[in-house]
């Protein structure tokens, strides 16, 4: 059996009318080289020859991959960690402005070392929340007190059972991006929502860095949204794109890091320059943000 997928039509539409786009290296862990595909057809990009489900784990084992190891030993961590702590609450008002209400069942998958779901069970939500990676759930337990369950779990879930779902940079690590979709209309109550955050290809910071984007990070990274592919998505699996919300933090974070990943060292006066223009453009168009959440609910 190969160990490595490699794609003969796009993942994410099935389409075979794509070319290669850039070649990008992986500067958290392998510092292998990994060809990006465009699809003409759904305008998304997808990270050809990637590992398989069961083979991919070995690209996350890093300190420098924080949302796991939850590491504060440089700069850029500690800045990840003062951030996230005012995102936590922009997180949570979002959820309960867009469902409109302040408790209910909420599914978060990807939820890392349970920083999120610690802080909706603290508002008084039942949470349920999804981890793949051990560390990262013992780190919730230790942390937190979480017993985070396996993303396997996901397909075990009744229809109409949460008012929200949450995926933060998440669906853009998911080998079963369509299963997932299709799990996510059943169990999504009829007036429930689903909130998808991810990296937006189609951003200021990502085309001045080009192969140099952090918001690339692959392998680790399987696809490469843009608005249109993600509201194609959606459509495909008897969803629509309600709303979209830009995560502002991202573009300078992501920024920072795409300096070091650039240069080789951290050049905050730039990555800030750099986050603050993509922002601006933000600004006229919000979906040109460095990272963009998707409000998505069910089509009627």
């Amino acid at each position: 059996m190969s160990l490595i997928i490699h794609y003969t039509s796009c993942p994410l539409c099935n389409s075979e009318d794509f070319h290669s786009t850039l070649s990008v290296k992986d500067y958290t862990v392998s510092e292998e080289v990994f060809e990006l595909i465009q699809c003409n057809n759904c305008n998304n990009r997808f990270t050809q020859n990637i590992a398989t489900e069961a083979e991919i784990g070995k690209y996350y084992q890093s300190e420098n991959y924080i949302s796991h190891s939850d590491t504060k030993k440089d700069f850029i961590s500690k800045i990840y960690h003062s951030v996230r702590n005012i995102t936590l609450v922009s997180k949570r008002k979002l959820i309960e402005k867009s469902v409109q209400q302040q408790k209910g069942k909420l599914l978060d998958i990807g939820a890392g070392t349970g920083a999120f779901a610690n802080t909706m069970i603290q508002a008084g939500w039942n949470v349920t929340a999804l981890e793949p990676d051990e560390q990262a759930r013992k780190k919730a337990l230790e942390n937190y007190k979480l017993q985070l369950q396996p993303t396997s779990d996901l397909f075990n879930f009744p229809a109409r059972e949460f008012d929200a779902i949450t995926m933060w940079h998440v669906m853009e690590h998911v080998h079963d991006l369509h299963g997932y979709f299709e799990k996510f209309k059943n169990i999504i109550k009829p007036a429930g929502k689903i909130f998808i955050a991810v990296p937006n290809y189609t951003s200021f910071d990502a085309s001045y860095y080009q192969q140099y984007w952090a918001g690339y990070d692959v392998p680790r990274h399987l696809y490469h949204f843009s608005p249109h592919g993600m509201k194609q998505i959606a459509q495909q699996h008897g969803l629509f794109v309600s709303k979209t919300k830009p995560m502002w933090f991202d573009s300078v974070y992501v920024s920072l890091l795409s300096e070091k990943c650039k240069s080789g060292h951290s050049n905050f006066i730039k990555a800030l320059f750099i986050g603050f223009l993509s922002n601006l453009q933000t600004l006229f168009y919000k979906e040109k943000c460095s990272s963009v959440i998707y409000i998505l609910q069910k089509q009627v």
